[in-house]
């Protein structure tokens, strides 16, 4: 199995990190270079895991990426910059709007940040870090920037399967958009919240990491199954109730294997609506056509999926990388 990609901020939010020791290998996120900065951004509890290999801090720069500098990806990103900075202006920006660290973005993104005015470098009283280490930007700017930077990692680090991964619904809008007419692809959106149940608010990550451990096999299959459906779908997109019908049996059956085994805990769990984009191929750019999807969503009921029946967009090499990202809503539903 993959391992999830959260952006866009280093640390993230409990059930997130449920949601990915349980259904993931681990779990990562972009840190900064800077080993100050290093220290404040990442909790003990990410560095424990860190230290059990279920947590990976990528830092941009180092054998697994480089910042977003150079090639078309750059390009494009500089590009949606400068239609943002010739919009309305803002004169000020400050840490209560967002941030990034410098040893994300790279020299070449942070000298067009601030020459486009978009941003601000931060001194060291600003934020107790080293003198010049951030720089003070819009939200929009922020999501913009780690969007696509997460987009980056996925597709271009060979040593890892990432999945990006948000709970900030602009941050997943931005990462998946077209930033160049023609450079789109098509895509599902299927919906996973009912099948992929987390720990309810209050469960301790101990408890979390012993069901993870003793239910290995039931988690294992389900997620198996799960990936094999989106990646069908990638592919065979044009016959999603073909492939549904196809992988019907096995979802149901991994399904409640795994709910016979959470039934088996004493925690308590809760359904979270959990959304996924799923990239297909590049020749169905502008060919997707969505009929009425509802009989659809039928065959799949019991195990809660809903295909979507307008099409979504994501980024124009989707398809030559990791073809899923996931968004996280904070939707809850207690299931047993």
């Amino acid at each position: 199995m993959p391992t999830l990609l959260y952006y866009p901020l280093v640390r993230p939010p409990r059930e997130v990190l449920h949601q990915a020791l349980l259904y993931w290998d681990d779990i990562a996120s972009v840190v900064p270079e800077d080993t100050t900065v290093y220290d404040n951004a990442v909790s003990n509890e990410l560095e424990e895991l860190r230290v059990r290999g279920l947590y990976h801090p990528i830092v941009v720069g180092s054998e697994l990426t480089t910042p977003l500098n150079d090639g078309i990806q750059s390009d494009i990103l500089v590009a949606e910059l400068r239609q943002l900075a010739a919009g309305p202006r803002r004169p000020q920006f400050s840490v209560l709007d967002g941030f990034l660290f410098r040893t994300k973005v790279g020299y070449f993104l942070e000298r067009e940040i601030v020459d486009l005015g978009l941003g601000r470098r931060i001194g060291a009283s600003t934020l107790r870090y080293r003198q010049g280490r951030s720089l003070a930007v819009s939200r929009e700017v922020q999501l913009l920037v780690i969007g696509a930077l997460a987009q980056e990692v996925a597709s271009t680090t060979t040593t890892r399967a990432y999945t990006p991964y948000t709970d900030h619904q602009s941050a997943h809008d931005t990462s998946v958009r077209t930033m160049r007419p023609g450079m789109g692809v098509g895509a599902w959106r299927v919906e996973l919240g009912r099948l992929l149940p987390t720990p309810a608010p209050g469960t301790l990550t101990s408890e979390v990491l012993a069901f993870r451990e003793r239910y290995t096999a039931e988690r294992e299959r389900l997620m198996g199954a799960t990936q094999t459906l989106l990646s069908d779908l990638s592919r065979d997109w044009e016959h999603p109730a073909d492939v549904l019908l196809r992988l019907q049996m096995e979802l149901t059956q991994a399904r409640e294997d795994y709910q016979s085994a959470a039934r088996s805990n004493r925690m308590a769990w809760v359904s979270r609506s959990i959304s996924v984009t799923v990239g297909v191929a590049a020749a169905a750019a502008g060919a997707l056509v969505f009929p009425e999807l509802g009989w659809v969503a039928g065959i799949a009921g019991s195990i809660g999926f809903n295909i979507a029946t307008r099409e979504v967009r994501p980024m124009y090499r989707a398809w030559n990388g990791h073809p899923f990202s996931y968004l996280h809503h904070v939707d809850r539903e207690l299931t047993q």
